[in-house]
């Protein structure tokens, strides 16, 4: 990665033709307005490299390592490589904020590491709404994107690493 003008410019790995990586989209709903945006960027940067996905919708943030635990699971789902987790959480006047980040946080490395699974953190952590609507926005910070990109690049990776290893 390098850096440039304060920001970080992830590189893309390319896939070759037919070749692009099966994910599984794994989204917290509670803050509908910011999970279209953030998946729509995500689903961009899938597509982009010729990847496929499917998607899996759960109430809230805290549900998404039990959903993915869920989904490593399934007999019903096709294989995937890689997951990116979105979502938001965004501070109230209680401690249930610092709960559901860093609960969900940890539920998705724990999962990551234990099934050699590249995941994508995509789940915002705001002060306020107007936080969540710039790290959101594909013109702002486009964390979908990132996540996402964060898992494809993690992806290519594994492959590399472990011979052409291609499905969890």
């Amino acid at each position: 990665m390098m850096l440039h003008e304060g920001r970080r410019d992830e590189a893309v790995p390319h896939f070759a033709p037919g070749t692009g990586p099966h994910i599984l989209l794994l989204e917290a709903r509670f803050y509908a307005d910011i999970a279209d945006e953030i998946m729509a960027a995500a689903i961009h940067e899938i597509e982009k490299v010729g990847g496929s996905y499917e998607r899996i919708s759960v109430p809230g943030c805290l549900e998404i390592p039990c959903a993915l635990s869920l989904a490593l699971e399934s007999n019903t789902l096709r294989p995937f490589e890689g997951c990116v987790a979105l979502g938001c959480v965004i501070r109230g006047k209680t401690s249930h904020y610092e709960i559901v980040c860093e609960q969900s946080a940890a539920g998705l490395q724990s999962l990551a590491l234990a099934h050699l699974l590249p995941v994508g953190n995509g789940i915002l952590t705001v002060e306020n709404m107007d936080q969540a609507r710039e790290r959101a926005a594909v013109t702002g910070e486009n964390r979908g994107g990132m996540a996402a990109r964060a898992c494809l690049g993690m992806i290519d990776l594994k492959r590399r690493l472990l011979s052409g290893a291609t499905g969890v």
